[in-house]
């Protein structure tokens, strides 16, 4: 059964017009990464499983969309004591929140091959607007995306309980990603 956001997906490509085509991401040379701090220190991690839906037309950005479900249980530091943590009720919740989302709501230029992506991300239930920086950059045929944001974890209830305290992992955490795509027409 489809949930309302993938049928509100599914309903906005299905109307879109036949020429207008969905990119491909190439997984092999994509990522999602995550930087938080712990008592100061960086600690990198990454979200293992994820899918996008990009129909990006840099002519027609009013009818662009960009959407992304992240597997929350497949967030990874790279330390299996801690990576059995990630899924528990305190941090990820992964049996209730398997998944979250970002849906666009809007694409503007800013010029060299630079965009701002607004739209909604959804965490642990917990819904907020951000607006994402992307860059594109093309070469023979291949289109790369890059980006970086920064979110509130305790807006999304990410580190309860004893671990709200920011003085142990702090309430910043930095979102990066590379998208390899093929289909995007050129800038």
């Amino acid at each position: 059964m489809l949930r309302p956001l993938s049928l509100a997906l599914a309903a906005s490509l299905l109307s879109a017009p036949a020429a207008f085509a969905q990119q491909k991401v190439n997984p092999a040379q994509s990522e999602i990464v995550f930087t938080s701090r712990q008592m100061g220190v960086p600690v990198d991690g990454k979200f293992r499983k994820w899918d996008a839906q990009i129909s990006f037309d840099p002519k027609k950005l009013e009818a662009s969309k960009v959407s992304f479900q992240i597997d929350t249980g497949s967030a990874s530091l790279g330390v299996p004591e801690t990576d059995a943590e990630l899924p528990k009720s305190t941090w990820f919740s992964v049996a209730k929140f398997p998944q979250a989302s970002f849906a666009s709501s809007g694409i503007k230029a800013l010029g060299g091959g630079k965009f701002e992506v607004s739209g909604k991300l959804i965490i642990k239930g917990q819904t907020r607007d951000i607006v994402v920086p992307v860059a594109l950059s093309q070469a023979g045929g291949a289109t790369t995306a890059t980006g970086a944001f920064a979110i509130k974890r305790l807006d999304f209830k990410i580190g309860e309980g004893e671990w709200a305290d920011t003085s142990m992992v702090a309430n910043d955490v930095q979102v990066r990603f590379k998208l390899s795509l093929t289909g995007v027409a050129p800038l």
